[in-house]
């Protein structure tokens, strides 16, 4: 992968949405200095990196980001918002979470699975909060 190719992609996507390279960062949730290194060409993105661009701004071709091929955008619009489509409307800042009473879904619920900030999960019976 070229380094200066990348970074003149990762530019268009932070021009695109509107972001700073601090803004952008806090979306993807990487140090400040890697998005600053990859933009100078001093480093190659990392794998994590890709994947945290790619889970915030799933709208972005990941095609296109890694070999310029196709459209930047996908042509195939998610049914979900990503975080990047957020930034682009205004709405940047953390994922929306819902305060909704379990009790009053219309459907049964199977399992909660709860992701916490150092990266391990759990699961929940979801009877225990019938």
């Amino acid at each position: 992968m070229n380094t200066t190719d990348f970074s003149e992609r990762l530019n268009k996507i932070m021009t695109y949405y509107g972001l700073s390279a601090s803004a952008f960062a806090e979306l993807i949730r990487v140090q400040r200095s890697s998005i600053s290194h990859v933009l100078s060409g001093r480093n190659k993105p990392s794998l994590d990196f890709i994947l945290k661009l790619n889970m915030a701004f799933q709208d972005i071709n990941l095609y296109w980001l890694l070999n310029n091929t196709g459209e930047m955008i996908n042509s195939i619009p998610s049914t979900t918002p990503s975080v990047g489509e957020k930034a682009k409307i205004g709405g940047i800042g953390q994922p929306e979470t819902t305060k909704a009473n379990p009790k009053h879904f219309s459907k049964d619920i199977e399992r909660i699975v709860i992701f916490f900030k150092d990266g391990t999960f759990g699961n929940y019976d979801p009877d225990v909060l019938k």
